[in-house]
Formats: C-alpha cells, sequence, structure tokens
C-alpha cells in the first residue's frame, strides 16, 4: 500500500522514498529506453521468424503453420524467464540482468511470430499504433497526473487475474466467441490502466534510487519489463479484437 507522508516522502510496499524529480525523470528515461530496445529486438526476431522459412521452419510445419515442439517451448519459454527474473533481480549483477533481458526480448518476438500466420499485415499494423497511441497517452497521464493510482492498482491487479481465469474457462469449457470478444475488451482496459498505474509507481521508486547505481539500473531493467509486458498484452488483445481480417 502506497501512502504520501511530509517532505516529499513516499512509502511503497513499507519501503520509503525520498522524492527526487531529477532523479525520477532521468530513471523514467532509462526504462522507456530499454522498453524501446526490447521493443526493437522483438520486432526484428518476430519479422525474421515470420517470413525467412529457414528461421520460420525451426518452429512450426510449413505447411500447416502449426507449431512443433521447439515452436511450442519457444511461446512458453518467455513466461519462464520472467519469473527467474523477478524472483532473482537482486542477486543478479546488472550485466546478467541485461543479458537475460534482452534474451527475452528475442524469445519473446520469436515466440509471436505465429501472428503473421492468423492475422493480415494490416489487422496488425492497425492493432500495433492503436496501442502505441494508447499506450503513450496513458505514460504521459500516469506521469503527470497528481492523482494517487494506489487504490486503482489494486482493483486492476483483481479484474486481470480474474479475466485470465475466465480466459482459461472459456478456453477448455465454454468455448464461446462472444464471451472471448467480452473478456478481450475487459482486459484491454485493465492494461490501459496498469499503463498509468505503473508508470506513476516507477515514477515514485526512481525518485527514491541512486541514478546509476547498480541497484537502480537492475530496478530500471524491471521496470522495463513491466512496461514491455504491458504493451505488448494490450497490442495482443486489440489484436485479437480488431482479427475480423483473419486469413
Amino acid at each position: 500500500m502506497e501512502t504520501k507522508t511530509n517532505n516529499f516522502e513516499y512509502v511503497y510496499d513499507n519501503v520509503s522514498y525520498v522524492e527526487n524529480p531529477e532523479a525520477s525523470r532521468k530513471f523514467i528515461a532509462n526504462v522507456f529506453v530499454w522498453m524501446f530496445v526490447a521493443l526493437g529486438i522483438s520486432a526484428l526476431c518476430t519479422y525474421t521468424f515470420a517470413f525467412v522459412p529457414e528461421l520460420s521452419g525451426i518452429l512450426r510445419d510449413p505447411e500447416t503453420g502449426r507449431n512443433n515442439i521447439l515452436g511450442t517451448v519457444t511461446m512458453f519459454a518467455p513466461f519462464v524467464l520472467v519469473l527467474i527474473m523477478s524472483g532473482r533481480l537482486h542477486k543478479m549483477s546488472v550485466v546478467t540482468a541485461s543479458i537475460m533481458f534482452i534474451a527475452f526480448s528475442a524469445i519473446m518476438g520469436i515466440s509471436l511470430s505465429y501472428i503473421f500466420y492468423i492475422y493480415g499485415f494490416g489487422t496488425i499494423s492497425t492493432a500495433f499504433i492503436t496501442s502505441a497511441i494508447v499506450f503513450g497517452v496513458m505514460a504521459i497521464g500516469g506521469y503527470t497526473t497528481n492523482q494517487d493510482l494506489t487504490k486503482f492498482g489494486s482493483i486492476l491487479i483483481m479484474l486481470l487475474i480474474g479475466g485470465i481465469i475466465a480466459t482459461v474457462l472459456n478456453l477448455f469449457i465454454f468455448h464461446s466467441g462472444s464471451f472471448s470478444l467480452l473478456i478481450s475488451y475487459v482486459l484491454v482496459a485493465v492494461f490501459v490502466g496498469l499503463t498509468a498505474y505503473d508508470v506513476q509507481k516507477l515514477k515514485r521508486i526512481g525518485a527514491g534510487l541512486e541514478y546509476g547505481s547498480a541497484e537502480g539500473k537492475k530496478t530500471a531493467i524491471m521496470g522495463a519489463l513491466t512496461l514491455y509486458l504491458d504493451f505488448i498484452n494490450l497490442f495482443l488483445l486489440l489484436l485479437r479484437i480488431f482479427g475480423g481480417n483473419r486469413r
């Protein structure tokens, strides 16, 4: 729980952070640099593993487009890397954390190459541009607002968990296209809100970290991972909603 105290001091998760606007600005800039680098790596890997036959054939059957065993493993590998980074970040060196984040970005990009087998290029472009605009607006809003978004964060997390459970139930039990679309709309709203919430949280955490320290660099990488996941999930959900032009 986050509360504002006197003397520009914030308490977040029982840790006190003294507000330093300059340190916060540099920290957030570093977070977004890492995020943009990760998105660039992912985009390159997505494109090459979708359109270079020699690489695409490693992951899926060239005729049916279905994943083989390696393709299936690649789909779940990013989730495993996120768990490792989240659980062991503070024990890693800055170099190790950087390498793992870059590796995660590449593997995530490879796993996303399947979208070109399901959706048309126009649909993918529209979803990406829409995601970028929405994400940018909410990120700016989260950074500049004076409204404390902490109370909304817990609600959004609960909605996210509920959305995941509903998705699993629909996948294995209900098999309803309409219900799936409804879940997608709800989760879009969740990740729109989480973008603003996460940016504000990172702004306040960054204000209490020493810029250039090892801890600050690792926290920036973890922050970039958080925002990267917000953007990717928003993009995939909008892609599902806009996916009327499926091949």
